[in-house]
């Protein structure tokens, strides 16, 4: 479909962003993998079934090499046309609704012509009330069981340590990686905080080690999380998620010793574009 001034602002998005996908020339699975959004959730941004939040049209536009600003205008005028209900559109721009919503069915009530077979139409009401309530457990228990496309909340557990003692303290760890020095075994989270894009960042702390690193996990390819301990003249290290892979699960930096009272600051650069977002902690044993 070719976006025209007669077309509404949700079919002119779609179309929009369909022409952004094809400059990139990703399959929808490629796109979902380069992305911190589904394939399905991406299928249906694309064909105007639900508009997308405004990270998905950024992460696009990004990938296209394309400045968002006209697609995010059709989006804010698409999402006001849909408050002021001029224009319906299903789905949810404020986050990416991640299973797809089944509708219910209301079957007629059929009132039986004679009283001669009401019995067999209690069994049978019986019988078909037994196959729904089935059907509806069935249902919910496999969209409990389906893997969320967001990777959001629940931060990725750290690899277990193949030994147990950490093979560098304080000073002797500096520059060094949390989980080859084993100091990653068992950290203390000082701080996290999430992002406007989704993403996740954690201030932690190793007390064997006595140092401290960040890490990031649902971000997406191209952004970075920065440390710095001890201020600005203290020690600074940053990671950048650099394939699909890191994104789906985490990175992290390299390690600083810290000691109580140093005040130690994440702070989160979206490749998109946009703030930086940090959070600050403040260890004291």
């Amino acid at each position: 479909m070719t976006p025209s001034a007669q077309s509404p602002p949700g079919a002119r998005l779609a179309a929009v962003m369909q022409e952004l996908r094809q400059r990139t020339g990703l399959s929808l699975t490629q796109l979902a993998a380069a992305t911190t959004y589904s394939r399905s959730s991406w299928e249906r941004y694309l064909n105007g079934k639900s508009l997308p939040p405004r990270s998905a049209v950024k992460e696009l536009c990004h990938l296209a090499g394309e400045p968002a600003d006209h697609a995010l205008a059709l989006l804010d005028i698409a999402r006001t046309q849909r408050t002021d209900g001029s224009t319906p559109t299903e789905g949810s721009s404020s986050g990416d609704a991640s299973a797809p919503t089944t509708p219910i069915t209301v079957e007629p009530t059929r009132t039986p012509a004679r009283t001669g077979m009401a019995g067999r139409l209690r069994r049978a009401d019986v019988v078909t009330a037994l196959a729904s309530t089935c059907a509806v457990v069935i249902g919910a228990l496999v969209l409990i069981n389906l893997p969320s496309p967001h990777r959001r909340a629940a931060p990725p557990s750290s690899p277990p340590a193949t030994a147990t003692g950490a093979l560098c303290s304080r000073s002797t760890c500096h520059d060094k990686d949390p989980l080859t020095t084993r100091c990653g075994a068992d950290p203390l989270t000082l701080a996290e905080h999430e992002t406007a894009t989704g993403a996740w960042i954690q201030i932690r702390y190793s007390r064997p080690c006595g140092t401290s690193w960040a890490r990031m996990w649902g971000a997406a390819v191209g952004d970075r999380v920065e440390i710095t301990t001890g201020g600005s003249h203290g020690s600074h290290h940053s990671a950048r998620v650099t394939t699909p892979r890191q994104a789906d699960t985490y990175v992290h930096t390299l390690m600083s010793p810290i000691s109580s009272g140093t005040t130690v600051r994440a702070c989160f650069s979206p490749a998109a574009g946009g703030r930086k977002e940090c959070v600050t902690a403040h260890y004291a044993d």
